[in-house]
């Protein structure tokens, strides 16, 4: 959520911080806004709106200074508006912040500088209190005020600073929200996100939590909170600036789409040896490890939540450890069992959410190790990780995740079978014919892909539907909670999954003539039951469509609509079904007219609990 900019050098700093935050846009925001310096001056232009309003703005305008700061918003404190928009300044303006997430005693230091110090506020933002603070501190010295502004700042933020009478360095803190550096020749680049500075380098410094750095354009400087010098690495990018872009498609979610059955290979092929055998990267757990192991937490948000969920079965039917999967935003407020036996996963796309990050410093705290499901190399979750299996989705751009949900599932497929085999409770033939099984997937998605007019053709007959029902009986009902987030998060229709043995429990009071009901029925041994609870929201009106296995026609004689996947193991399904779900979503959302990449008030990239 929101993104941050920076450049200093001797270019013209706005059309690079204009043009870096284009590259932030998936991330959520509603306003955006940079403050650049001009004849010796800082000058803040920001608005509420889209980013082209504020290009629209600032074009005519000669922002010709070569330091720069620029941030796009997404509202936690105060409502979308110009006022409430980042950069935020102290009075006299000669002190700019931008900054990401929520400083959580900021009430606390407004009333200090409101009573004790007759400071005015002009925004109702927890932001501005940062600008204020540091002016109060600052003493000719920028980076000496920084730091003794954030020792008084609890929460977790990213945030970036500069200063008139200081105007040759941009000072920036990392403290549980992402924050890069990237390296030029005579300029240097600040960003909250990799695809922001790509243009103009590969070449950067992955900040730490809780580091303090000062950029100029010769140089940069990382500090550790007790202001000791940090050597860094430098991290070179790999991938191309290409896979930033729509490459011909409509939308980044539908291109993401078709890009899953390459992300589902390279997942399980990087780590296929020739013998077929699962080789887990550097991941060494042993059997005397999983000996060890009483149980396995699963931990997450969203979409990585529901991914979680078919890895808790997959681990508990391969692996036969027992699992609890949870909700990273309750998991640390229940008191978890975690100790020196706990094996602790944590799956993350960006590998940057806070509430995830927050649960796995939580176990790692209790003494569990931590093995994180990833699919940004260099991220927080990744660092923090005592073992980590990276996705290889790509870069995913779509606020709705769609290939990440599928090389996740893909990833937990891999570590339950890799368990299993490795502590001896799953036979070799039985594995082999797993793996055998997975390696097809990515064809078979693609034969799903290629028959996407099936769902579009649906979605054009019902995207007026306002109450849109999922349901499914074993691994179908976790698929469907997925297929149920991404339908409402992008068209805004207010659907629910229920497990279909529930209905009589209550949600089938809501089943009237014309409801629309996805009825996942792809379990074999389920297969029967599903059908009969098809029938019953049918004698209540319901149009029903089903997601079936090929071959399992009896289904045509009770749904309107049947979108078949190709025939596979019962428990790969949930690979294949996420596909014609995800298409339904996409094309109802597009029906609807709505921002399919940007969906109203979401966040690639969740950094505030």
């Amino acid at each position: 959520m929101c993104g941050i900019v920076g450049y200093i050098g001797d270019k013209k700093a706005t059309p690079i911080l204009i043009e870096g935050l284009s590259k932030l846009e998936y991330r959520g925001y509603d306003s955006a806004g940079v403050a650049v310096f001009k004849d010796s001056s800082i000058h803040v232009e920001k608005y509420k709106g889209r980013l082209s309003v504020l290009a629209d703005n600032i074009k005519n305008k000669n922002y010709n200074g070569s330091i720069g700061i620029g941030h796009t918003r997404w509202a936690t404190h105060g409502a979308p508006s110009d006022r409430n928009s980042h950069p935020h300044t102290n009075h006299a303006g000669n002190i700019a912040v931008i900054h990401n997430g929520i400083i959580e005693n900021y009430m606390k230091i407004k009333d200090w500088l409101i009573e004790e110090h007759n400071v005015s506020f002009r925004s109702e933002t927890d932001s501005e209190v940062i600008a204020h603070l540091i002016d109060y501190y600052y003493e000719g010295d920028l980076l000496d005020a920084v730091f003794k502004a954030i020792e008084k700042m609890e929460g977790a933020y990213a945030i970036a600073v500069v200063c008139k009478s200081e105007p040759d360095k941009i000072v920036a803190v990392r403290k549980d929200s992402p924050l890069i550096v990237g390296l030029g020749q005579g300029e240097n680049f600040l960003a909250s996100d990799i695809p922001a500075i790509l243009k103009h380098t590969r070449e950067v410094f992955l900040i730490e939590n809780d580091e303090v750095v000062l950029l100029t354009k010769e140089g940069v400087t990382i500090f550790n909170e007790l202001r000791q010098v940090q050597d860094r690495e430098i991290f070179s990018v790999t991938w191309d600036v290409e896979a930033a872009e729509k490459e011909g498609y409509e939308h980044f979610m539908i291109k993401e789409i078709n890009e899953q059955p390459r992300g589902i290979h390279e997942t399980l092929h990087r780590r296929l040896n020739q013998e077929g055998i699962i080789e887990l990267d550097g991941i060494k757990i042993t059997k005397e490890d999983l000996d060890r192991i009483n149980r396995v937490y699963i931990v997450a948000c969203g979409t990585a939540y529901h991914a979680g969920l078919i890895g808790k079965y997959a681990i508990e039917k391969f692996a036969q450890i027992p699992v609890i999967c949870d909700i990273a935003s309750e998991f640390r407020y229940r008191d978890p069992f975690i100790d020196e036996n706990t094996l602790f996963i944590a799956i993350s796309q960006s590998g940057e959410t806070l509430d995830t990050l927050a649960a796995l410093r939580e176990a790692k705290r209790r003494g569990a190790r931590i093995l994180s499901v990833v699919n940004v190399v260099g991220s927080s979750v990744d660092r923090e990780s005592h073992d980590v299996f990276y996705t290889w989705a790509g870069l995913e751009i779509a606020v709705a995740s769609t290939k990440a949900y599928t090389t996740q599932l893909t990833a937990v497929y891999m570590i339950a079978l890799h368990m299993g085999i490795t502590k001896g409770v799953l036979s070799r033939e039985r594995y082999d014919d797993i793996i055998s099984e997975l390696s097809t997937m990515p064809e078979k998605a693609q034969i799903i892909l290629d028959n996407y007019v099936i769902a579009q053709q649906l979605a054009d007959s019902q995207f007026n539907n306002e109450s849109v029902f999922f349901m499914g009986r074993g691994l179908d009902i976790d698929a469907a909670f997925e297929g149920s987030l991404k339908l409402k998060e992008i068209s805004y229709i207010n659907s629910c999954a229920v497990a279909a043995g529930e209905l009589k429990h209550g949600t089938i009071a809501l089943i009237e003539e014309g409801s629309l009901v996805l009825a996942i029925a792809t379990q074999d041994r389920l297969y029967e039951k599903m059908l009969s609870n098809i029938k019953e929201v049918k004698a209540r009106g319901a149009y029903v469509v089903a997601i079936a296995k090929e071959g399992n026609k009896e289904v045509e004689k009770s749904a309107d609509t049947v979108i078949y996947i190709p025939d596979t193991m019962d428990e790969l399904t949930p690979i294949l079904s996420a596909i014609p779900q995800q298409l339904f979503a996409y094309y109802v959302a597009v029906a609807r007219g709505c921002d399919v990449d940007k969906p109203r008030n979401l966040a690639k990239s969740v950094t505030v609990e």
